[in-house]
């Protein structure tokens, strides 16, 4: 198998996240476009636009023996075919979240690879935004003690984007859209496996598919988290909030904006306030006495990280850090989830 020190990469479905990845690595050391494939014209004159070369079908970019490798950016239900198409070709795969309809399709995806002995290498590129790596940092550090419970939420108004994620065939939904991303952090997050779970997907939209969703996990010896997404909250929401033993922390946005708050001994007398139509002192704010307020750390990221190391794998320098057993198993509880909605119970299988 070729190990090129500069990949020399072909797109095929050239829409916005495609194009996303064209103007990131326009520049970059290790990449050159070779060109791309798209069913519809008007994507491919969008191409040429760009000052892309645009194929005239997929065989051709199979055939095309300067290809080292094929980002595959179409709707989810047809990686499967132009993984294994490619695969066979001797083609490196860079393919897109979620890597397939169904884990059953993704081990057919993996196991073209194997036999061809190429990279297949799945965009889970947000295992480096700048809020996750900030609070999987708070959590690791021990400045709130041991999490015990991790809220995770992506909000907008702006209902389900684009045409084929409303469809069902296609692999459309917020939990392949957004829930793929979210579970992964997560699994990054806490080590342990999950040994419950309880879904419900929303439809206030009126689509085939979930426009939100909410799930619930839980694992093993460790924290419990929920998993939220909506497509019509028309106000912001924390985008991480987390639960320690000594203390808590939020994460509110994309831009790292949040508060680290660590509970002091404290032995003075706790005053009560008006609340609603009574009084409490259990929800009483702390006095500044008995909490210890903090910024949280600028953890730096390196967004370009998937991107250099697709690069080194396809050359062999390095082995790929998007490991196909944790997309496997992101896929499979996304599979629990939908069975834990459209069966109304709780998962307590092993994921």
């Amino acid at each position: 198998m070729k190990k090129p020190t500069v990949i020399n990469l072909a797109v095929v479905g050239y829409g916005g996240m495609a194009g996303h990845h064209a103007s990131r690595l326009k520049g970059h050391p290790l990449y050159t476009i070779a060109g791309v494939y798209d069913i519809d014209p008007a994507r491919g004159d969008a191409a040429r636009g760009d000052g892309l070369r645009v194929y005239g079908s997929y065989a051709e970019i199979g055939a095309d023996k300067g290809v080292d490798a094929v980002l595959i950016a179409t709707p989810n239900d047809l990686h499967p075919f132009y993984a294994e198409y490619f695969a066979a070709r001797g083609k490196h795969i860079l393919c897109e979240k979620p890597a397939a309809n169904t884990s059953a399709d993704f081990e057919t995806m993996v196991a073209a690879a194997e036999k061809n002995n190429t990279v297949l290498m799945v965009h889970q590129n947000r295992r480096w935004d700048k809020d996750f790596v900030t609070v999987r940092k708070v959590a690791e550090s021990g400045v709130i003690g041991a999490p015990m419970r991790v809220e995770s939420r992506v909000t907008g108004g702006n209902g389900i984007p684009g045409g084929w994620r409303k469809l069902q065939k296609h692999g459309g939904g917020m939990m392949p859209d957004w829930g793929v991303h979210l579970i992964d952090q997560l699994c990054h997050m806490v080590s342990a496996p999950i040994v419950r779970l309880h879904c419900d997907y929303s439809y206030r939209q009126g689509h085939e598919c979930e426009d939100g969703f909410e799930l619930e996990l839980a694992f093993e010896g460790g924290p419990s988290a929920r998993v939220t997404v909506t497509t019509d909250s028309y106000l912001p929401q924390p985008r991480w909030f987390i639960y320690g033993q000594k203390g808590s922390a939020t994460v509110a946005d994309w831009d790292c904006r949040g508060k680290i708050a660590v509970k002091k001994e404290y032995d003075g007398e706790i005053k009560g306030i008006a609340a609603g139509n009574g009084f409490t002192k259990t929800m009483a704010d702390l006095p500044d006495a008995a909490v210890a307020v903090y910024d949280l750390p600028d953890v730096p990221t390196d967004y370009n990280r998937f991107y250099d190391n697709f690069a080194a794998a396809c050359a062999g320098r390095e082995p790929p850090e998007i490991k196909n057993a944790e997309i496997l198993r992101v896929l499979k509880i996304m599979e629990a989830a939908r069975a834990s909605h459209e069966k109304r119970i709780v998962i307590t299988d092993k994921l």
